[in-house]
């Protein structure tokens, strides 16, 4: 990408009335992003989803110097442009229509790693919370994987500091510009993770910390994993926009459950309620159903299958997951060729020997495939 082309490319998100989704209507009408500002007004004016407010918007813009002036800023502060028709952008958020066309990046993070987490959760954590944070982290450590997080106070700062402590790459995706750190007292931390990690923002310079920005925010965290854990949530917050956006994208979205009479774990445990969360009671577990574990330690779990007296039955069962990673309910008992009433009894029995489990939706999955 050229300089005049990363110039155009700026302008575009400036342009008041036209979010990520019209410029990926525009882009993908157009190709060059210069070729949108030289269009005639009816050219614009005919494209789906564009019309003439937007058209007017376009051929109105007169911001330019505001693109001078952060085209000066990322260029004296060693900061990555990332634009979403373009290589080196986050494969896992490219997908999405409305990801930020643009993003700003400052650090070492593979931010097309294999195995991406977003870890996130309440500002006020209790002690529950901390320490289930902190065993997550520690059991991801050695695994391969970024962590994602918003570098909020609470479960967010947690993380990151966790994940710095074991070595694991941490990503802090931001609410403002890279001109400043918010809240303040995490200016050490987020130092210190653009050597293990980083900080990512869609936000230029000069662009202060509001309140609309953070929800806006959170479709970078969710877009950008492979799955989101949430340790800790009240009734209403950021973590719940954020595991909604992360279901809509189709992420794998897991919740620590709590006690009923706790406010900090109704979130959580309402997202489990209602099957847009897998419960699941610590690191192990999540590294299980994301199949996530180094080699050594599947061998682990297949040679423990091993010692356990299976029936001839159960031995069907579980031969069925060898070429299939999940099966519904319905799917066993085709293959299976077994009676209806005898299936969901030796699922039980092969749940209860840790073999199986059950995801949402009656969907089961072996625990060493």
């Amino acid at each position: 990408m050229n300089a005049e082309q990363l110039y155009y490319h700026l302008s575009l998100v400036l342009i008041p009335h036209i979010g990520d989704v019209h410029i990926s209507i525009l882009m993908e009408y157009f190709r060059d992003p210069k070729l949108i500002f030289q269009a005639k007004r009816k050219e614009l004016e005919s494209i789906s989803g564009i019309g003439s407010v937007r058209a007017n918007a376009i051929k109105s813009f007169s911001e330019f110097e505001l693109v001078e002036r952060e085209l000066k800023f990322v260029e004296k502060n060693n900061i990555n442009v990332l634009v979403k028709t373009e290589e080196g952008y986050p494969t896992k958020l490219k997908e999405f229509q409305d990801a930020p066309h643009v993003l700003f990046f400052k650090g070492s993070a593979a931010l097309n790693g294999s195995k991406i987490v977003s870890i996130i959760g309440t500002r006020s954590p209790t002690s529950y919370g901390k320490e289930r944070a902190i065993e997550l982290i520690k059991t991801l450590s050695g695994q391969g994987v970024m962590v994602v997080s918003g570098l909020a106070y609470g479960i967010d700062t947690i993380v990151h500091k966790e994940s710095l402590k074991v070595e694991l790459p941490t990503l802090g995706v931001l609410g403002h510009g890279l001109d400043q750190i918010y809240p303040k007292v995490n200016r050490s931390l987020a130092v210190e993770m653009l050597q293990n990690g980083g900080l990512i923002t869609e936000f230029m310079s000069k662009t202060k910390p509001d309140k609309q920005n953070f929800p806006l925010r959170n479709r970078i965290v969710s877009g950008i994993a492979d799955a989101v854990v949430v340790m800790e949530s009240g009734e209403k917050g950021g973590s719940l926009i954020t595991a909604n956006m992360a279901n809509a994208y189709n992420k794998d979205v897991f919740a620590y459950p709590g006690r009923s009479i706790d406010p900090q774990s109704r979130g959580c445990n309402e997202l489990i309620k209602s099957q847009r969360a897998m419960l699941i009671n610590d690191g192990t577990d999540f590294l299980s159903f994301m199949n996530w574990q180094k080699e050594s330690s599947r061998k682990k779990a297949i040679q423990s299958s091993l010692f356990y007296d299976l029936t001839q039955e159960e031995s069907v069962l579980l031969s069925l997951f060898n070429d299939e990673k999940t099966l519904s309910i319905d799917q066993i008992h085709t293959l299976s060729n077994m009676k209806s009433s005898q299936v969901p009894l030796i699922l039980l029995s092969l749940e209860m020997k840790g073999l199986v489990r059950i995801l949402p939706g009656k969907i089961y999955a072996a625990n060493y495939s």
